[in-house]
């Protein structure tokens, strides 16, 4: 194998995309659209960092509310993903005419999806600035639901992986499912909503 240095990226790392929820002013659900998204273990409990590029009225919701949830986005959920994606909440006063199913968390007052196959309750521990208008939230797990399917340890990890059918992006602005099929550009899923 030969290998060339090149422009730093992620390209060929890709992660999994979440949904993440917060609710307005008027408790109405808020959804936007996040990939940097890790996870890390502390004397608090198991926990994840989540990055938000840019300031955007999600960020501005998860800082006052200091709770959001985070919803693995799946290819059947992925155009409704992508549309949050490409809108814009600050200007697009109508952003959350879509939306999914929307139940209240178990534990914290956060909105999850549904149709979602991996929801996580997360509160916001610390906001670290990055700079750029990027920022780190670590957050503490509070509470993970999962689809029932996804637990049954008798069919192998490798088959419950493809039944949660999680959306991954990396590089090229493009999504991918788990097996690699290619799921479009970002912007082209959302054009399958219509205009409902």
């Amino acid at each position: 194998m030969s290998k060339v240095r090149t422009e730093i990226g992620n390209d060929f790392c890709p992660q999994s995309l979440f949904l993440y929820g917060t609710k307005q002013e008027d408790g109405s659900p808020h959804f936007g659209l996040f990939n940097w998204f890790s996870y890390f273990h502390s004397a608090d409990g198991f926990g994840v960092m989540a990055c938000i590029g840019e300031e955007k009225l999600t960020k501005d919701l998860i800082r006052k509310n200091g709770v959001f949830s985070a919803n693995l986005v799946t290819e059947k959920l992925l155009p409704l993903a992508d549309y949050y994606g490409c809108t814009y909440g600050r200007t697009a006063a109508d952003k959350m005419k879509r939306l999914p199913t929307v139940e209240r968390g178990e534990v914290l007052d956060v909105p999850t999806i549904a149709e979602s196959p991996v929801s996580y309750e997360l509160e916001v521990k610390k906001e670290i600035p990055m700079g750029g208008g990027s920022d780190i939230f670590l957050c503490i797990i509070r509470n993970v639901t999962r689809d029932e399917r996804l637990l049954d340890k008798t069919v192998a990890f490798s088959e419950r992986l493809r039944l949660a059918a999680p959306v991954l992006v990396a590089g090229e602005e493009t999504y991918s499912a788990i097996d690699g099929k290619y799921l479009g550009r970002w912007g082209e899923p959302m054009k399958t909503l219509g205009d409902r």
